[in-house]
């Protein structure tokens, strides 16, 4: 029906089982429109712009990061300019809001093995942190060089490095 926004359907995982890689987090194949395998994969779905759900679903599977801040960071775009994104024609982001998703996703993903639980990876993500200049990792992810900075902290401490 023209329109009508799809409603997202696709669950998230059990509470117990974390998710598993960024495509999990941002709906899957349900969302996704198609199953993501490989790094080419996921090359191919930013590259043609991920569906304005993912982002929806993002949001929604938050245990601690209000959606509003995640989507402000995951796709560096205010509240206001996605839901009139989704209200208009384009039901797609664009590469860069795509690729920023992705990484945001990816860290997520990563910070939940790293710390055990998703509630806990994304209460590291939303304090400062000393390793980071007593900056929050969250505010870091809108550059390429804040998130290489991340991944290298959590890196460290993924081994016991801290200094």
């Amino acid at each position: 029906m023209a329109g009508t926004l799809r409603a997202v359907r696709s669950e998230p995982p059990p509470t117990n089982a974390p998710p598993r890689s960024a495509s999990d987090l941002l709906g899957g194949t349900a969302v996704l429109g198609r199953q993501v395998a490989s790094a080419l994969d996921a090359h191919e779905l930013l590259k043609d712009g991920l569906p304005s759900e993912a982002l929806e679903f993002l949001g929604a599977h938050l245990v601690h990061i209000p959606a509003a801040t995640a989507v402000a960071t995951a796709a560096g775009m205010s509240v206001r300019t996605f839901h009139r994104h989704k209200a208009g024609s384009a039901k797609r982001l664009s590469r860069e809001q795509s690729g920023h998703a992705w990484t945001f996703a990816e860290v997520l993903v990563r910070a939940i093995r790293v710390f055990g639980s998703q509630l806990d990876a994304e209460k590291w993500l939303d304090a400062p942190a000393i390793g980071l200049d007593q900056r929050r990792p969250l505010d870091l992810l809108g550059t390429p060089a804040g998130v290489t900075l991340v991944e290298d902290y959590l890196d460290r401490m993924e081994f016991g490095v801290y200094a």
